[in-house]
């Protein structure tokens, strides 16, 4: 059964109120990096179809409050860092991380009694810093704890951002998390097509699949893959690569592995962050956290040579369009991971809608201490079984795919 018109706005809307945009708030996000704020403590940001304001007080203390002062309308993203929070450059009004009024120059000095202050009140939502990243929590209180993942907290790390700006909705990079297949053509055939265009001898000449399947577990879905002249054995059959609900893909083994967080802008924006880690060698020294951002995608929509993977998957994305058309899609057996993917959306969306928490919120500090490890593929195999305990559902590329 094809997705119709009203479930496609249902599962791509985030906006303030809408199905998904509820779901997505009981996450925390990546909002930012610190070493963006050390050139500029004040940043403007969109997040889930809100403006905002990112910024560090002189504290050290980080803040994400509304776009414009309640007084006038200013941006305040020209405003002051103080001790305590941000003052609007024009009459100087101050607010605190939670957006409250706390200080207002002029009213304070002729009229203290009046408290008008207390009344004034932006926007203002939980950030945390983590690994070098900055996240925020922008749903209802009492927020759960920021989940403590493996490469943003563990030791002996080298940690990098690579921060890439795509001009569609989120749901088209989710879905080719769980989209195994695309590997042989994408970045095989197509990615040596462009590679042929540019003179260039081909790169990849990837196996293929026999068999793919998916099972959910405690954080999310775990894509799994066997490739011709692969054992059963192998890691990324018996382990594979996990996405993690709602929006970050995990890859890679302990010694280079990465997250690649997507953040939603709004309906037709989306932020990918490649955060890449690699482990020191014993005595190595550490290296400065590093970040680079790279606009692939000029205003005509002209994207860069497809010569390389992110590429390739960027082209992929944005070519669906701003929003997909999934009415007019033709899903097949190899779409059993996106078929998942949009079901477990569905089912944590109508949770929320329930007053319940979503699946992966972490809220028992126990759980989150020293961090939460994260399977791939060259983790011991039973310290993967701990984790698929809490599977409920596998689908195999050999049986139907689930109906739509």
């Amino acid at each position: 059964m094809a997705t119709t018109q009203e479930q496609n706005e249902r599962l791509t809307q985030i906006g303030p109120g809408t199905f998904m945009g509820n779901l997505l708030r009981r996450y925390w996000h990546p909002v930012g990096i610190t070493l963006e704020l050390d050139e500029n403590p004040v940043k403007a940001v969109r997040v889930l179809g809100e403006d905002l304001t990112l910024y560090r007080d002189k504290s050290g203390s980080y803040g994400l409050i509304g776009q414009r002062c309640l007084h006038r309308g200013v941006a305040m993203v020209r405003g002051i860092p103080e001790d305590c929070g941000l003052r609007c450059p024009y009459h100087g009004w101050l607010y605190d991380a939670t957006g409250q009024c706390i200080e207002q120059p002029f009213e304070d000095r002729v009229n203290p009694e009046a408290h008008y202050k207390d009344r004034i009140k932006l926007a203002g939502y939980p950030v945390q810093e983590l690994g070098g990243m900055i996240f925020a929590y922008l749903g209802p209180l009492p927020a759960p704890l920021l989940p403590r993942w493996d490469l943003l907290v563990e030791p002996d790390l080298d940690r990098e951002a690579n921060v890439f700006p795509i001009p569609c909705n989120w749901l088209q990079c989710m879905d080719n998390s769980v989209d195994p297949v695309h590997f042989e053509f994408l970045h095989g055939i197509f990615g040596n097509y462009e590679l042929a265009k540019q003179g260039k001898p081909p790169a990849m000449f990837p196996a293929k699949h026999v068999k793919i399947a998916f099972d959910v577990y405690k954080y999310g879905i775990m894509k799994r893959r066997l490739l011709e002249g692969e054992p059963e054995t192998s890691d990324d059959w018996t382990t594979g690569h996990p996405l993690i609900f709602p929006l970050t893909l995990a890859q890679g083994s302990k010694g280079a592995a990465s997250f690649q967080f997507r953040l939603p802008v709004d309906d037709t924006h989306t932020i990918q962050t490649f955060y890449r880690t690699k482990k020191r060698a014993p005595g190595e020294a550490p290296k400065p956290f590093a970040m680079t951002c790279e606009r692939l995608f000029d205003d005509d929509g002209a994207v860069v040579p497809g010569d390389k993977i992110p590429n390739q998957d960027f082209i992929a994305w944005v070519s669906q369009g701003p929003i997909s058309n999934r009415p007019m899609e033709h899903l097949t057996a190899i779409d059993t991971g996106v078929i998942l993917y949009h079901k477990l959306l569905l089912e944590n969306a109508a949770k929320v809608e329930k007053g319940e928490d979503p699946m992966g919120t972490v809220r028992d500090a126990a759980e989150n201490e020293p961090w939460i490890e994260i399977p791939r593929e060259d983790h011991a195999l039973a310290a993967f079984k701990i984790q698929r305990e809490f599977e409920d559902r596998t689908f195999d590329f050999s049986k139907e795919p689930a109906a739509r």
